[in-house]
């Protein structure tokens, strides 16, 4: 053999997986068709923070007069500058890859991995000649890209994706974003903050629609406030985009109605990367359009494995990483425990911020629950209104009986940074009344989650 394992796709799954694999003392080699780290690094989660943090400071300046500082002078956005910050970062983080690589003496082979047979894998490149190479052991980690929908074809020029939607040449006047999940809210909320006229067309009842209904309704009141239009139970009928704007037919549960603007957004979910790797030749099991596995991520042929998007599960970068360690330490006879798909933190960065793991408050009373819902307000936060960030609550929600913390949903600043504590306190099993008995430091926004919990029992204090 080559190669002990073979990776096919950088992304945050398949690194991972890779450096993993040779801190363990495997000889690894990775197949990436593009970037090393993949959409997440190169095109997703990295580059539109740093579009993210541009709308903010913009934001920050254009209200420095709260915090007792007069700017002087025309505030303006420079698109392309925000543009080519947001390269640069991941220009930086692709280079930080590329040096771990090396670091791990991992073998990039560039081009495109197609399955041969279980332990042989085909790399054809962009010239296409191709290349054999064979392993024990190979890891699909390829990815997704962006759904589209039948009526809502992308073009890549008025009709986009996420991709696109962050190399635009200059700042659309108005934009139709389809679809309110992290990436469509997000992008909403940047083009919304550095002026863009954005409509957010969403087909649930509320925006967010996995989140908590309470945190959702907070986001949409959030929206509007700052001049976003916002439509739910909501439906693109069709698109055309032949004139110089696009003509786009909204269907709602009171009329039907055609809008115009420059750039239709469509952010209405991802589809595996699963085409020409050779899984229908080998006779890979699928489910549901992914690919099937264990809980090892082995999949019906022996030696092959597959982790991230590819298989079921969500869709986050988080989720791929943990999958790809578990799969190598598995590998290795380390033996790794099963991923709690139960614990998984999820993270939406508009402005508020808003982070969710576990139950929901319906969630958890369809499973049979009773509950005690403990809710601090950011208003009553010390820190919140220091900060100018009055916007906000966290929300516990505990098993009435033993105590047990079933989830927390949070919505305003900093709580992408703060539901790593939750996910530690349920992965240790912790209870309200050690939550409340844990000290937290003050003045902090995290000392709300002590403050919620303290409500949940009758013992709140501030509020």
């Amino acid at each position: 053999m080559d190669f002990d394992i073979i990776i096919i796709g950088s992304g945050p799954g398949g690194y991972v997986a890779a450096i993993r694999a040779s801190q363990l003392g495997m000889k690894v080699a990775v197949v990436e068709k593009a970037e090393l780290g993949g959409i997440c690094l190169n095109w997703g989660c990295i580059p539109t923070k740093s579009l993210l943090k541009s709308a903010q400071v913009y934001e920050y300046i254009h209200h420095a007069a709260d915090y007792g500082i007069s700017v002087g002078g025309n505030i303006t956005a420079d698109f392309s500058k925000m543009i080519a910050r947001s390269r640069s970062v991941a220009d930086e983080m692709n280079k930080g890859i590329q040096f771990l690589f090396k670091k791990n003496k991992i073998e990039v082979i560039q081009g495109f991995g197609s399955l041969k047979d279980n332990q042989t894998v085909i790399v054809t490149a962009s010239d296409g000649k191709s290349v054999t190479v064979k392993a024990t052991h190979i890891i699909l980690a390829t990815g997704a890209r962006s759904r589209e929908l039948p009526g809502l074809k992308q073009d890549g020029k008025k009709i986009i994706g996420y991709r696109e939607a962050m190399t635009l040449k200059e700042k659309p006047a108005s934009m139709i974003v389809v679809g309110s999940g992290a990436i469509g809210s997000e992008f909403a909320y940047f083009y919304n903050t550095i002026g863009t006229k954005v409509t957010l067309v969403e087909y649930m009842p509320n925006v967010v629609p996995l989140e908590d209904e309470e945190i959702s309704k907070t986001l949409e009141r959030s929206f509007k406030k700052a001049g976003m239009e916002v439509l739910t139970s909501a439906t693109v009928e069709k698109v055309d985009s032949s004139g110089e704007k696009c003509k786009v037919t909204i269907k709602t549960s009171k009329k039907e109605e055609i809008r115009e603007a420059d750039i239709v957004l469509s952010a209405v979910g991802i589809t595996p990367n699963l085409e020409n790797i050779g899984i229908e030749k080998l006779g890979i099991a699928l489910e549901n359009g992914k690919i099937k596995t264990d809980e090892y991520y082995r999949t019906n042929i022996t030696g092959i494995y597959a982790i991230g998007d590819i298989i079921s599960g969500p869709a986050l970068a988080h989720v791929a990483s943990a999958e790809g360690i578990i799969c190598v330490e598995n590998i290795a006879g380390r033996n790794p425990q099963p991923l709690n798909y139960k614990n998984i933190p999820a993270c939406t960065y508009t402005m508020p911020e808003i982070a969710s793991v576990g139950l929901n408050e319906k969630a958890a009373r369809d499973a049979g629950y009773a509950i005690k819902v403990g809710k601090f307000p950011y208003t009553a936060s010390g820190k919140a209104k220091a900060a100018g960030h009055k916007d906000g609550f966290i929300k516990l929600i505990f098993d009435e009986k033993y105590g047990e913390l079933l989830g927390a949903h949070m919505i305003g600043a900093n709580v992408t940074e703060m539901i790593a504590e939750i996910v530690v306190a349920r992965n240790l099993e912790t209870t309200g009344h050690e939550l409340i008995k844990s000290v937290h430091p003050h003045p902090t926004m995290s000392e709300a989650i002590m403050e919620a919990a303290a409500v949940a029992y009758g013992e709140g204090i501030h509020v």
